[in-house]
């Protein structure tokens, strides 16, 4: 068996966003140069050079910018997860940051640019795929229209 859709883990550099998510806590590289948000992590800051950014805790609050419904089968261990919202959120802390997710909890036909957005935690595994993965992922904010749902 594959662990391949899974994120790879161990040494990375995303590795303490994975540990984060599986604590719950929802987290981003920032700079201690400059204080830009560094996503997707990178050995230096694309921003000023500085190779100090530690990860720090963010909101998890933000808004929907863009997202499409997938219907068709892009990878097999994806088959029985069909159909899934993908979507690209935008940080409360920062809009600049964009953070490409899975939209849970959430009619498609609903859902509206600059719609406000929480982060939710939850496991993914896929059939046929070794292991399994705590990712955050977001859904429409309790009390936001339209899509609304209740926390």
């Amino acid at each position: 068996m594959s662990t391949a859709p899974l994120p790879e883990r161990g040494g990375s550099l995303t590795e303490p966003f994975w540990q984060a998510a599986e604590e719950g806590r929802f987290v981003m590289p920032r700079c201690s140069g400059c204080a830009r948000y560094v996503w997707y992590p990178e050995e230096a800051c694309p921003h000023c050079g500085e190779n100090e950014i530690p990860w720090v805790p963010v909101s998890g609050r933000g808004q929907l910018f863009s997202w499409a419904e997938v219907k068709h089968e892009l990878y097999p261990a994806y088959e029985d997860t069909l159909p899934y919202v993908t979507g690209i959120v935008t940080l409360e802390e920062d809009a600049r940051v964009r953070y490409v997710t899975r939209i849970v909890d959430a009619d498609p036909a609903a859902l509206a640019i600059d719609q406000p957005m929480q982060v939710v935690f939850r496991t993914l595994a896929f059939k046929g795929v070794d292991g399994e993965v705590v990712a955050p992922v977001f859904r429409p904010s309790a009390g936001a229209a339209p899509g609304k749902v209740d926390e």
